[in-house]
Formats: C-alpha cells, structure tokens, sequence
C-alpha cells in the first residue's frame, strides 16, 4: 500500500515521505510548518501525475513541474521531483539501475494522487 506520512524534525520542523508498505520511496526537505509539508504533499498529488521525466544524466533539461533522474557521483541513480520554480520537494534514494529510478517515478505518479496521509505529529 502506498502512503505519504508527515513527520517531525529536528527543530520543531517536519518532513514527509512517500512509502510503499514499510519502504519509503522519496522524501522531502525540512519545513518550519506543518501546513508547508501539507502543501507539499497536495502539490506532488496534483502535479505529479502530468509532470515531465527529465534525464539530467543525458543532460536533458526542463521546467515547471518534473521529474529529474540524476546520476550520482558513484554512477547510480536518483530521482528529484521539482516544482515550477525550480526547488527540489523530494528525493529517491540512490539506485544501481536507472530503471529503478524510472519505477520509482512512475510509482509516485500512478499511485501518489489517491494515497492517504498519516500524520505521525497528531497528538494521540
């Protein structure tokens, strides 16, 4: 099952993740809010689905929402999706095959629209 999860950081700041069952899948940054990891979360369900795969690796470039598959320094590969504005919401870990990184992509956009938001910062 796929799943996004809101949780705290270091700081009182927050963090989201997008799993599928217990593997998490891409992450994000810290936010000073709540509310801002919410908005994150809303924007990769609205935007993902129709966003471009840009291969950074090929030196492809885009913009607006996207996609991005980035060869790391050892040769594997990562996936960043980008808002229009060019900051980084989240990241994948690093894969040793750029399919991976291709699976990964198409996971968040098939399954991110409809998957549900545990908040693990409610209080009980």
């Amino acid at each position: 099952m796929h799943k996004f999860k809101i949780l705290k950081a270091a700081n009182d700041q927050f963090r989201i993740q997008f799993l599928y069952n217990a593997e998490v899948m891409v992450w994000s940054e810290s936010y000073a809010s709540k509310a801002s990891a919410k908005n994150c979360i809303e924007s990769i369900k609205k935007n993902a689905p129709g966003a471009a795969t840009v291969d950074v690796s090929k030196d492809e470039t885009g913009s607006g929402y996207r996609f991005e598959i980035v060869e790391s320094k050892d040769g594997e590969h990562f996936v960043r999706f980008k808002a229009s504005n060019g900051e980084t919401m989240v990241r994948s870990e690093t894969y040793a095959s750029k399919a991976s990184a291709k699976n990964c992509i198409e996971s968040v956009k098939k399954n991110g629209p409809d998957a549900p938001v545990e908040d693990e910062t409610a209080s009980a």
